[in-house]
């Protein structure tokens, strides 16, 4: 069984999916749950780095362009997102987790995405 370990959007409502001019994305992960996932996987080991790489695309097209990378985990993996060039629509956000482990014998990358649809009200 997977766990949702994230990465999880964070935006100040549930509700708030319009945007307009510059937003902040942020996301965040629980380590806990990623461990116990780990050991599921065989994997035990403990996180020492997770870095956040943000894509957007206006919905129904199938080619992500990169907004920003992030590997602030105080901050959120935060990334400022200008929608001011963007025509007003339907967009997905994508939040790409990818997270080092340290396990006994090796590094190793465990990756989650995210896919937020919103919608860009400029």
């Amino acid at each position: 069984m997977s766990l949702n370990w994230g990465p999880h959007f964070i935006v100040p409502s549930e509700t708030l999916r319009a945007f307009s001019g510059r937003v902040l994305l942020r996301e965040s992960f629980d380590e806990e749950l990623l461990r116990t996932e780990l050991q599921g996987l065989g994997l035990a080991g403990y996180p020492i780095k997770a870095t956040n790489p943000w894509y957007c695309r206006k919905k129904g097209t199938e080619t992500w362009i990169k907004i920003g990378e992030s590997s602030d985990q105080e901050q959120s993996f935060s990334v400022s997102w200008d929608t001011k060039t963007l025509e007003n629509g339907e967009y997905q956000i994508l939040g790409l987790m990818h997270v080092s482990v340290k396990t006994e014998d090796e590094e190793v990358i465990v990756a989650r995405q995210n896919i937020v649809d919103v919608v860009v009200e400029n």
